[in-house]
């Protein structure tokens, strides 16, 4: 009867408090305002309940301590739907709508199946409270089978941005209807959008966030160029004391010669190549790593890779800086110090908690580390409290515990903590990555997954690519591709790619295996790993022993298949490998297969519909199919001329006096 009683008055207290929590949620200002609002809405109706049963305080049975328990983890995935559609990027949110809807759903029939098996006449609770509850089970009957859908001329409006060219020119009407309808109409809405955006792209765990985040960040800034140019009256924020009015804003707009021709923002450390061209020197420092030798704006190549820093243009920009009232950009050498908004209470509870990891006794420390994780979660004041507050070194230590949960907690408090840029140098010199390897190898299959997504986001740093390929990361990595779950998978995948963007590491994949686990994967019946799969592919197959690694595996006539059927994304990175299958010297034998397997028909095909990137690679390869078959019809006149004059000479006796 105590364990019952005491079971009971725990999970009421974590009912009452979940609820409130999702109370104090608020703020839904962008597409899914509506579900968001009805979903919050809803959760509030069960309040009474819990209040009834946590007043009562009587025993709860086995059976429905476990139908509570089972709502207490419903609500616990609404409070994160609801948490995400407040926090989170109103840009991502509307391009990843099928995400979204399959989320919104999801919950719904959680809270619906969870409310379903609570018997209600167990519980001590009023009339009232009871019919109130069943209420609100059937409104989530319904909700589960309907999902309602975003404002549809937003999602087209802002996808049909999203896919356009950086040099596009977008209408002006379409900007503004996009900002009004976005409520990104001050500089502190742009400021605050640009931060959720990158948090979330890097936490998706996206297979190619890199391409993601740039998309979007250009869309971003193309309403924000909107802003600063044009002077529309665009409307009034929702409390014109906290924001400047859009009509007052004044920015004056960057010269072109001060932004970067990568980035497309002012330098912050510009840097002369050898063709005289200036970039910043982050982004042509990352262009030189993945194997590049010419100049991205003139195209022209490189002498040498040397970059001089352009202390001209630097000082220039700092002159126009202060002069235009612009807060002069700070070098990379030179950071800020971020500052958490967390209260006082908030720290005190924070620094509590990491008190707690030091303890001795188990439960105690595993229970801090969980609450770590999930307040590293939530915000990113939190992220920056939480690593001032000393976590980092106490969290590493904890990735060699015996205890699983444990462990588990502290990797993905790290994973959580390293969403903040400031946070990923702290990480890698705290020694974390180790014991992130560590993990991998040996961890419980959630702790693993959740480790390799903690170097992918490591990884986004350069720097950190060599660190972490020098730590036998990259084997582990390929053995949970290769034996993971589902999501196991696609986080090692999705942190191998990153990783093999660095020359340096693609032979260390190679080396291990990589090549046959993807071509299994690439072959699955599902076809579930095969955008990740072909990424990883593509950018192995520009090095040696990746290519010949692929070639060895039998990869034509599977890459030929997928020019013919896939996807446009993976038409085009099957055809970018068969770009270079074929140069070098086994390109006759991979032209042959290319020619057996019948590729001439899906590469014209690509040349005509594919993307961009599809039609220069389906192009390049019919210029070298081309080539071998005119080669191929030389050589066979040829042959065929010898034989008619061996015939001729024979039948005519040439040689006879």
């Amino acid at each position: 009867m105590y364990d019952e009683e005491e079971t009971g008055r725990a999970l009421t207290r974590e009912l009452v408090d979940l609820v409130e929590e999702i109370s104090s949620i608020s703020d839904y200002r962008n597409a899914y305002r509506k579900q968001l609002c009805n979903l919050s809405r809803r959760i509030k109706l069960l309040a009474p309940m819990f209040e009834e049963l946590r007043e009562g305080g009587g025993p709860i049975g086995g059976r429905d301590a476990a139908a509570l328990a089972r709502l207490r983890d419903a609500l616990a995935s609404t409070r994160d739907l609801l948490r995400l559609g407040s926090e989170g990027s109103k840009i991502f949110l509307v391009l990843e709508s099928d995400m979204m809807k399959k989320q919104f759903q999801e919950v719904a029939v959680q809270l619906e199946q969870a409310l379903g098996g609570i018997f209600l006449e167990n519980f001590d609770i009023s009339d009232e409270v009871r019919e109130q509850v069943e209420l609100v089970h059937s409104q989530f009957k319904r909700a589960k089978e309907r999902v309602d859908t975003p404002d549809a001329e937003l999602y087209s409006d802002l996808f049909s941005i999203y896919n356009k060219n950086n040099d596009g020119h977008p209408d002006p009407a379409l900007l503004r209807r996009l900002a009004e309808k976005l409520q990104l109409l001050t500089i502190s809405d742009l400021k605050q959008e640009s931060l959720a955006l990158q948090e979330m792209v890097i936490a998706s765990g996206g297979r190619d966030p890199g391409e993601n985040i740039e998309k979007m960040s250009m869309l971003l800034k193309k309403i924000k160029d909107y802003l600063q140019t044009q002077n529309p009256e665009i409307g009034t924020p929702a409390n014109p004391r906290d924001f400047v009015s859009c009509s007052k804003l004044k920015i004056p707009v960057i010269p072109e010669d001060f932004r970067c021709p990568i980035s497309l923002e002012m330098m912050k450390d510009p840097v002369i190549v050898a063709t005289g061209q200036t970039y910043e020197r982050r982004c042509i420092e990352k262009w030189l790593a993945v194997g590049h030798d010419t100049c991205p704006k003139t195209q022209q190549k490189l002498t040498n890779t040397s970059l001089t820093p352009n202390f001209v243009l630097r000082s220039l920009i700092s002159q126009w800086c202060e002069a235009s009232g612009v807060e002069s950009p700070k070098r990379p050498s030179e950071p800020s110090k971020p500052v958490s908004g967390c209260t006082p209470a908030e720290r005190a509870n924070i620094e509590a908690l990491i008190r707690k990891l030091f303890s001795t006794n188990l439960e105690a420390q595993r229970s801090a580390a969980g609450e770590v994780r999930l307040l590293a979660k939530r915000n990113a004041d939190n992220r920056i409290c939480i690593a001032n507050s000393g976590a980092i070194p106490v969290l590493v230590s904890l990735l060699s515990t015996a205890d699983p949960r444990t462990q588990e907690h502290a990797v993905t408090a790290l994973l959580n903590l390293s969403i903040l840029e400031d946070n990923k140098g702290s990480i890698v010199s705290s020694g974390a990555v180790p014991g992130i390897v560590h993990v991998i190898r040996n961890g419980s299959m959630e702790a693993r997954e959740n480790a390799a997504a903690t170097l992918f986001s490591l990884s986004v740093v350069d720097e950190y690519k060599v660190t972490i390929g020098q730590s036998g990361a990259i084997p582990a990595l390929v053995s949970l591709l290769n034996e993971g779950s589902q999501r196991g998978k696609k986080d090692a995948a999705t942190a191998l790619f990153n990783l093999c963007i660095y020359q340096g590491n693609k032979a260390k994949a190679v080396r291990a295996g990589v090549v046959t686990t993807l071509l299994e994967l690439l072959t699955e019946p599902t076809g579930a790993m095969m955008d990740e799969s072909l990424a990883i592919l593509a950018i192995l197959s520009s090095h040696h022993e990746g290519k010949l690694a692929i070639g060895a595996a039998q990869a034509v006539p599977v890459l030929v298949g997928v020019i013919g059927m896939g996807s446009p994304r993976n038409r085009e990175n099957a055809a970018a490998v068969l770009v270079h299958l074929c140069a070098g010297e086994l390109q006759q034998l991979h032209l042959v297969e290319l020619q057996e397997c019948g590729v001439m028909g899906p590469l014209l095909d690509l040349a005509s519909s594919g993307t961009e990137r599809g039609k220069r690679k389906a192009v390049q390869l019919l210029e070298r199919m081309k080539r071998f078959l005119e080669q191929q019809e030389q050589a066979r006149v040829h042959v065929q001329a010898q034989t008619e004059l061996s015939r001729f000479m024979a039948s005519t006796n040439f040689f006879e006096i």
